[in-house]
């Protein structure tokens, strides 16, 4: 099988040959990594990753000013202390109204020009095409989040007018990057936290569910799975999500999901991605813990419906030892 038919595999709630995995790092993490194996760009030579990530996920940015960014959307990034993405500088959209404000065009090349030579050379990965910031997240950077919580409740028309015009913003997108042969969208949006929902499930399923049924039926119908990442605690989704489309959830944190119990109930009917707790044991635990913990999911996963992953991207505190523990016990599958 190909690293795609095996992912194919998961997704399909079958068993696979082994179970795969898709391994991602910030910048700091990279650099040890760089070092380590005597590479300077792509670690997907060392990796063997099953995910192919196209597009470009949380969109370009321009430097404007030292540790000062720019997305494409307007907003202005401080990454001062965190170099991947930053912290939202300002309000753009400093009153609920989208008059005066023309979104960035959807189809902007640059989201698309090295989709072809990508799938030339790693071919034989599952392709996904992603979109970071896909709906609450793009909404509150522009607007901010304290003014959008509060336009919940005190300016519900114009909440509803920005969730969709930021669907209709992602659908062009996805529309054209379905044109190539990829295999999935992967939206990335963040509802929860370390309990609950921000903005509680009223709230949510009022708002910004309707907008997601929108967006991924146009996946869908094209016959492409539906991949979402979303952080914090919001197993209590997972049902209504299943009932539009997700085919895959991340990140799967262990710290406020029970994983191996989500993964016997879904089993069949919603795949995983992530479960690897990089709150606790990747930055604080040593190399023989991460290599108990990462057996101990491919083992619940061994089955079918995961993909093996830290909870998200491996941070710069992680030590080596124990990137390189993870990473040689998926690989040793194929041993």
């Amino acid at each position: 099988m190909t690293k795609r038919e095996v992912v194919r595999t998961v997704l399909n709630h079958q068993q696979p040959p082994y179970v795969p995995w898709s391994f991602g790092f910030t910048e700091e993490a990279k650099e040890k990594l760089f070092a380590h194996y005597g590479v300077d760009a792509d670690l997907e030579l060392v990796l063997n990753n099953h995910l192919l990530r196209l597009g470009s996920d949380i969109g370009f940015f321009q430097e404007i000013a030292p540790d000062r960014f720019q997305d494409v959307f307007g907003v202005t990034w401080d990454r001062s202390i965190d170099k991947d993405i930053g912290n939202v500088e300002g309000c753009l959209l400093s009153k609920p109204t989208l008059s005066g404000y023309s979104f960035p065009d959807p189809l902007d090349q640059r989201f698309f020009e090295d989709i072809p030579i990508k799938i030339e050379h790693y071919g034989d990965c599952f392709r996904v095409f992603e979109i970071g910031f896909s709906l609450w997240e793009r909404a509150w950077t522009l607007r901010g989040f304290e003014n959008m919580m509060m336009d919940f409740y005190d300016h519900p028309k114009f909440v509803r007018e920005l969730l969709n015009t930021i669907a209709d913003y992602n659908i062009a997108q996805m529309v054209k990057a379905m044109g190539y042969d990829i295999d999935a969208v992967y939206l990335g949006d963040d509802w929860g936290q370390q309990r609950g929902l921000q903005m509680g499930p009223v709230l949510w399923h009022e708002f910004i569910y309707p907008v997601l049924k929108r967006m991924y039926s146009t996946a869908k119908k094209e016959g492409k799975y539906v991949m979402i990442h979303s952080c914090g605690d919001v197993d209590e989704l997972f049902d209504d999500l299943i009932g539009i489309g997700l085919d895959c959830f991340n990140p799967f944190q262990p710290e406020v999901m029970n994983v191996g119990a989500l993964m016997g109930q879904y089993r069949g009917t919603l795949s995983f991605h992530g479960g690897l707790s990089t709150q606790k044991t990747l930055p604080y635990g040593t190399p023989q813990r991460v290599r108990q913990e990462t057996e101990m999911l491919l083992q619940a996963g061994g089955e079918g419906n995961y993909i093996l992953s830290p909870a998200h991207d491996v941070e710069g505190d992680v030590p080596l030892e124990n990137m390189l523990a993870f990473i040689d016990v998926a690989q040793k599958q194929l041993s």
